[in-house]
């Protein structure tokens, strides 16, 4: 007993690390945007009637605000963010009403999607996200079998999404929508859900949101001067147009940073939704290659973290970095694109680098999240090395190891707090089953 208990201890005692690389890329992503805010936004500050570094200071504020999150995140237990899914998710909705309420909602350029702090508006979509990509990493771990095996368990994700798309489309905000969407389809395939049945819903919802794309005549003008920003260059096509001619003055190596043309009032929203337009044109290629594949990092780390967390069978840990990955990949995926003409204007943000105090915080948060991902897998792999290294040694210290085992020990596996009604358990296999991408038969 008193072994036992020892044991206990010395793996209790032992501490994780945080993914180096992963924090590398976050930083070095977090202080180009400062740079590229501050070449950016200096035209704009002066249009305003601000001073030249009006924009950056704020964004440095809000980015140390985000630090902030950042590290509180860090040092929080999963289990104790796992504890309370409906909380998460009656938060989510609450936030999404509050800027509905008087004096507390503030409408900005036609759309109703801030709340107001006095000092500050806060853009509560960006919050909703976090929290709803926690709650559905949670729901997958307690009814993963069932997602996979049942109509009902598979839909009521979906129909959580669509009523938080509807309060999105009264604000407006279709860019967020989109994505609320495209992050939950892509959760619930790598939760394992059956893909024959996922085809469903997705053949109804999208002529829906074709509709809803046409019905505005401001959504079907972005729409159409995607397809050619030229033939009305001064007009629904005026911002596309700016960003093109922008990226095409970069050339291989750009001209030169703060350098920039097209800042100085002629490409609008320059250090937000196009500040990627601005890198193209200040530092060329060469630039965008550098951003694009800080991206890829970033986003292909998370994904790798998360699948080695549910091969150790830490699904909720797993889907919580699935769904950071996912939220910001397409976003980042999205942004790039409507900056270079390839998807249809929105109002996203590029993460950690655009200026815009609620997504850097709450992306911030998000990569928080992740590291502390990484620390639990981190510290899981440690308690497992001790624990075979232990059994490698005979009560004398002598005699040969025993050969590897396919699964660690379950006392190093914890992490799974739900437990599902149907039998057997069906683990996922991320792509390595005969049938598809989600599981065996």
């Amino acid at each position: 007993m008193f072994e036992g208990s020892g044991q206990a201890t010395r793996l209790d005692a032992i501490e994780g690390r945080y993914d180096g690389w992963l924090m590398g890329v976050a930083l070095a992503l977090a202080a180009f945007g400062v740079v590229m805010v501050a070449s950016a936004s200096i035209a704009v500050a002066g249009n305003h009637g601000q001073g030249p570094f009006y924009y950056l200071f704020k964004h440095v504020v809000f980015l140390a605000a985000g630090i902030v999150l950042c590290a509180v995140a860090m040092r929080t237990d999963l289990k104790l963010v796992e504890k309370y899914p409906h909380g998460l998710l009656v938060a989510c909705i609450v936030l999404l009403a509050l800027v509905f309420l008087p004096g507390l909602g503030v409408t900005v350029n036609g759309a109703r999607r801030w709340i107001t702090f006095g000092v500050a508006n806060f853009q509560v979509v960006e919050a909703a996200k976090v929290l709803y990509l926690v709650w559905l990493a949670s729901y997958l771990v307690r009814f993963r079998d069932e997602v996979n095996a049942t109509w009902t368990a598979m839909l009521k994700p979906i129909g959580v999404a669509l009523v938080m798309v509807l309060m999105l489309l009264v604000q407006p905000d279709f860019g967020s929508a989109t994505m609320l969407l495209a992050v939950t389809a892509c959760m619930l395939v790598l939760g394992g859900g059956h893909l024959k049945r996922m085809a469903v819903p997705v053949l109804c919802l999208l002529p829906a949101l074709v509709a809803v794309a046409v019905i505005e005549p401001y959504r079907l003008r972005r729409i159409t001067s995607f397809w050619n920003p030229w033939e009305d260059q001064l007009g629904a096509g005026y911002q596309l147009s700016n960003a093109l001619m922008a990226i095409g003055r970069g050339e291989l190596t750009g001209v030169g940073l703060g350098a920039s043309i097209q800042k100085l009032s002629y490409l609008p929203e320059a250090h937000t939704d196009f500040i990627f337009s601005v890198i193209a044109e200040e530092l060329g290629f060469i630039g965008v290659l550098a951003v694009i594949g800080l991206f890829a990092a970033l986003v292909g780390r998370a994904l790798w973290i998360g699948y080695r967390c549910v091969e150790m069978r830490r699904h909720f840990a797993g889907y919580v970095a699935f769904g950071v990955a996912l939220t910001i990949g397409l976003q980042a995926l999205v942004s790039i694109g409507v900056n270079l003409g390839l998807l249809p204007t929105k109002g996203l943000t590029l993460p950690l680098v655009s200026a815009g105090g609620s997504s850097v915080m709450m992306t911030c948060l998000a990569i928080g999240l992740l590291l502390r991902v990484s620390y639990e897998l981190d510290r899981a792999q440690r308690q497992v090395a001790r624990l075979r290294g232990e059994g490698a040694r005979a009560p004398g210290g002598e005699g040969p190891p025993p050969p590897p085992t396919s699964q660690p020990p379950p006392s190093a596996l914890a992490g799974v707090r739900g437990t599902s009604r149907l039998r057997p358990r069906i683990e996922p296999t991320l792509g390595r089953g005969p049938t598809g991408f989600g599981r065996t038969p």
